[in-house]
Order: C-alpha cells, then structure tokens, then sequence
C-alpha cells in the first residue's frame, strides 16, 4: 500500500520533480547527561550517514554539540531559504529532549530552548514546498499543533506534551533507513509513511518485550487541518508521507541523472498513480469498466517500463 499511496500523491499534488534538490537539516539537542549526549549525537551521525545515499542532490547539515543553538539553527535555516527553490524537498529531524509546560513546547538546546511557534516560522520562510519535520524528542506530541501545515509532513515521538520520558522512537526511525523491511512495497524507495510505520511498530514493541507501560505514542500529520494519527494507514490516508521519499532507490538517482529516462519515469510514476487511484474508485465504479481501465494502464505502464529498462 505504502508504495501506491506515495505515487498516487505524486500525481494528485504534482510534486513529481526529478530534478529537485533534497535539504536535510538534523539536530542533535542537549543530552542532559553524557550518555544521552553521546547517544543523540551518534543518531545524527548515523542519519547524516544513511541520508547520504541519497545522491549528489542531497545536500545536509548536521548541527550537534554546542553549535546547536537557537540562532546557529536560525541562520542555517536562513541560508537554506536563499538557496532551495519552491520544487525541492526539505527535511528537519530533531533529536533530543523536548519540554512542555502545559502552553508551550520547546526543543532542548544549548542556551535559550526553541519553541514549536519559533521553528515553524523559519520553517514557513522556506521556498520548498515539500516539507517533513521528525521531532524525535520527549513531550514532541504537543508541538504538532504549531508545526502542523499544508504541505509539510510532521512525526512525532509522543501523542501529547505529557509524554515526558526519553523516547526510543528515533532509534527506530534510524533504523528504517537501515533496515530492508523499512521497504514494505519492496520498491527500493523508504517513504516518510514508511519509515514511520517501521518506527511506531517497533517502538510498541519494544514496550511489549520489556513488558513496560508504553511511555510514548508515535504521531504523523500531513494535513493543514491538524489532524494527526496513530495508524494512517487506515482510511488510505498519509497520502504525501507516501509520496514523500526519504531514502531513495538507488537506481532511482542514476536514472534522474539521464534526461531522457527522466521523462519516462515522471510518465511511469503517473500511471501508477491513476492506477492506485483506481483502486480507490473501485467501489463505486461497474466491475466491466474497472476491469477495462486497469487493463488499459496496466499495458502502458508495461511498455513504459520496457523503455525504461532498454
């Protein structure tokens, strides 16, 4: 499912641009004490590596230690504003301690903390359309509301602000950019939907082998209105965490590079989105005339599949 979801959000928002460029910013925050330094900051380490493979496009900045500070955050956040341009991809992971105190969410860091209301305005001053921000810390639940917006996608570690343990969602977060069974549609692609599913799966079970009252609850919001969910999947909803690529296929970033396959995988990409669309409309669509439109898009994306691989 994870794999028709993201196309067909690809052809329902036009976000299908091959030759975009990817900005990731990831954020390691205060520790507290030294090993839980020393853990947040090799999960920035480990993200900034798996990242990496996304291709010469992918362009990130890992700020950690005592350089993350609220202005350092500031200022890199304002040079990627001068840069990026309205088709590119932009993606903020932040990992540490978040606090809440009943009005206000705010991201642990050296010197003064930064508030939800704070980031979402450096966020909002961004060209690039397509927007994930993973908030991997404690209490992260209650800065969905300020980080919430049309065309950016936003996980949390917790449900709420008063979820205030140190949360082990970011470990599995990482690990879905490690793990092959990240890849649920076995596509060589590891969408935002997908990772999110591999993470909120294995942190309940963490919580289930420990036999421990889970502590946190794992949310993911791609819709203007706020909403956020457990388990999107339900309802066919996340429609543009599954089309949002965090990790890409390999032969993905080769073919990008070839303009000629370019337009041939943008046209694949869009048959596969009418076809899961399809799927949806099945229901309310006559058996005869649903089988004579899926055979019809199921043949041309055959052939255009054939020309990709020549």
């Amino acid at each position: 499912m994870g794999c028709c979801l993201r196309i067909a959000a690809l052809l329902l928002l036009s976000l299908s641009s091959l030759q975009a460029a990817n900005y990731y910013v990831i954020v390691s925050g205060l520790g507290g004490t030294p090993e839980y330094q020393t853990q947040f900051d090799k999960w920035a380490t480990d993200l900034e590596h798996n990242l990496g493979a996304n291709g010469p496009d992918a362009h990130i900045q890992k700020i950690t230690g005592a350089a993350a500070t609220r202005e350092n955050l500031r200022r890199s956040l304002a040079g990627l504003a001068d840069s990026m341009h309205a088709d590119d991809a932009f993606s903020l992971m932040m990992i540490g301690h978040g606090t809440f105190d009943g009005t206000e969410y705010k991201f642990n860091i050296p010197g003064p903390d930064i508030t939800a209301g704070e980031l979402a305005d450096l966020l909002n001053h961004l060209p690039a359309k397509r927007q994930l921000v993973v908030d991997m810390s404690s209490c992260s639940g209650a800065a969905m509301a300020a980080l919430a917006k049309e065309d950016r996608i936003v996980v949390t570690a917790t449900k709420s602000g008063n979820e205030k343990n140190a949360p082990v969602f970011a470990r599995y977060w990482i690990d879905a950019l490690q793990d092959p069974a990240a890849d649920s549609d076995k596509n060589g692609t590891v969408s935002a939907l997908e990772a999110f599913e591999y993470a909120r799966r294995k942190t309940s079970g963490y919580f289930d082998s420990e036999k421990l009252l889970a502590t946190e609850h794992p949310l993911i919001s791609d819709d203007e209105s706020r909403n956020s969910l457990r388990d999107p999947k339900a309802g066919g909803q996340a429609l543009k965490a599954a089309a949002f690529p965090v990790l890409r296929a390999p032969s993905e970033n080769v073919l990008a590079a070839n303009p000629q396959k370019q337009q041939l995988l943008s046209k694949k990409q869009q048959l596969e989105a009418r076809i899961d669309r399809l799927k949806y409309e099945k229901a309310s669509m006559e058996p005869e005339e649903y089988k004579q439109q899926l055979t019809s898009l199921l043949l041309e994306l055959a052939h255009t599949q054939a020309d990709i691989d020549r």
